[in-house]
This record gives structure tokens, C-alpha cells and sequence, in this order.
């Protein structure tokens, strides 16, 4: 194998002398040794980024905190429907790391399961039913931010870690992740492949607080309270599953 190596001749002229010479085995250990950090790096770009897209994935389907997030990005800004999601944000790496340290099972119990199911109901329908009741109450005019942040924040924490599904979702989905990453990759890069999946979750609910708190420039009163209405009608079905599902862990 040869390099070709170039000499200016002098200031003035453009033209260059060309040797070819042979590398030393100095040269080869070096080109080598860069050339593995330079695909290795692509490589761990390219798993970083697939894994930032499965955090928008698993945040993408309509649920009760996206239903949430639009609601209160109509009544309050970008602010408060923003801290929706990153309080579920903060429940999610909760439960990612009980997948992580193994304790799942404990909260795979029938008794765990239903008492999850009914406070994730009570949850659930009590903001389904406040936010039905104050959807007449929207004003374009009104001031935003009227309603405390940490309200916002407790109320997206809440809605995440009373949801079993949440449970079974992050054990299905990080424990497949887990046990593909941590048979692959070392233990620091499975921090970062987490933190990617968590970025994905923050650039979602970006987005949804923004086009949510954007809407209400557009929309006409009448409209914000139907949205509203669904919104809250929304999350009272959701209670009512939950419910339903708690009742069937105690008399199915």
C-alpha cells in the first residue's frame, strides 16, 4: 500500500512534485486506529439517533397526556401544556429505572395492579371532569398562566405513574431495549442510548405544547370550548377503563 505526498515547489508557482512512498508500520497502526473511531463514531450516531426516534414513537399515540397536553396548551400556553409532558417525562424514567434495577415484579402484584388501576381512574376522572366543567369558562382574552406551573407538572406526573399500562409499556419496550443494549454495549453507552430515548420524549412534548398553545391564536371561542369538551370527555373515558380494569383484577 502507497501514500502520495505533495511539494509546493515555490510561493509563485501552483505546481507540485508527487513521491510515492511506502508507510511505515507507525502509519498503519495510526491510519487504522483512526479509521475504526471514525465508523465506530458514525455507528454510534446513527444508534443514538434510531433511538431518539423510538423515544417519538412510544410518545406519538393519542393518550390521556397528549389529550392533556392540548387542553391545557389551549387554556394556559405553551408553558403549562409543556409541563404536562415532562412531568409523565419524569414518571416514564421512574418506571425505566425500576425495569433497570429489576423490581418490576413487585409491581406486576395483583394488589399493585389494582391499586394502580383505581388511582389511575381517580386520577383520570378527576381532571377529565375539571376540565369538562371549565370548558365554558375559556376566554380568548383571559391571562394566561393564571394556574400555578407545578399544578401542570404534578398533574402530567400523576396521570404517568398511576398507569399500569405505563408499567407494562416501559418493561415491554426498555426491557427489550435493555436486554439488546446491555448484551452489545457497555454500560455507559446504555445511559446514552437511554438519555436519546429521552430526548425523544422532550422533543415530542415540545411539539405538542406547541402546536397546542399555537391553536388557541386561530381558534374561535366556541371551538376551544368543544375542543375542551372532548378533551375532558376524553379523559373521563380513559378513567372509566381503568376503572373497569381495577374491578376486573378484584371480582374477574
Amino acid at each position: 500500500m502507497f501514500k502520495t505526498v505533495g511539494f509546493l515547489l515555490n510561493e509563485e508557482s501552483s505546481f507540485f512534485y508527487f513521491l510515492v512512498v511506502q508507510p511505515s508500520p507507525f502509519e498503519y497502526t495510526w491510519i487504522d486506529r483512526h479509521l475504526s473511531i471514525a465508523l465506530g463514531g458514525e455507528v454510534l450516531m446513527n444508534v443514538f439517533l434510531s433511538y431518539i426516534l423510538l423515544g417519538l414513537s412510544l410518545a406519538a399515540p393519542i393518550g390521556p397526556i397528549n389529550a392533556a397536553q392540548i387542553d391545557r396548551g389551549i387554556r394556559n400556553g405553551f408553558m403549562h401544556s409543556w409541563l404536562i409532558g415532562v412531568g409523565a417525562v419524569v414518571a416514564d424514567g421512574i418506571y425505566m429505572l425500576v425495569v433497570y434495577i429489576g423490581v418490576v415484579q413487585f409491581l406486576e402484584t395483583a394488589f399493585m395492579q389494582t391499586f394502580l388501576w383505581f388511582f389511575g381512574c381517580f386520577v383520570l376522572m378527576y381532571t377529565g371532569i375539571e376540565t369538562f366543567m371549565n370548558a365554558g369558562k375559556i376566554n380568548l382574552q383571559q391571562a394566561r398562566g393564571k394556574e400555578p406551573l407545578y399544578k401542570s407538572f404534578f398533574s402530567g406526573f400523576l396521570m404517568s405513574i398511576s398507569n399500569p399500562l405505563t408499567i407494562l409499556f416501559w418493561l415491554g419496550i426498555y426491557g427489550s431495549v435493555l436486554a439488546k443494549t446491555a448484551a452489545t454495549y457497555e454500560a455507559s453507552q446504555l445511559i446514552l442510548y437511554s438519555s436519546a430515548i429521552f430526548i425523544g420524549l422532550l422533543i415530542w412534548d415540545i411539539t405538542m405544547a406547541g402546536v397546542a398553545s399555537s391553536f388557541r391564536k386561530f381558534l374561535t371561542s366556541h371551538l376551544l370550548v368543544v375542543i375542551s369538551c372532548l378533551s375532558g370527555i376524553s379523559l373521563i373515558g380513559f378513567g372509566i377503563y381503568f376503572g373497569m380494569q381495577a374491578f376486573h383484577n378484584l371480582f374477574g
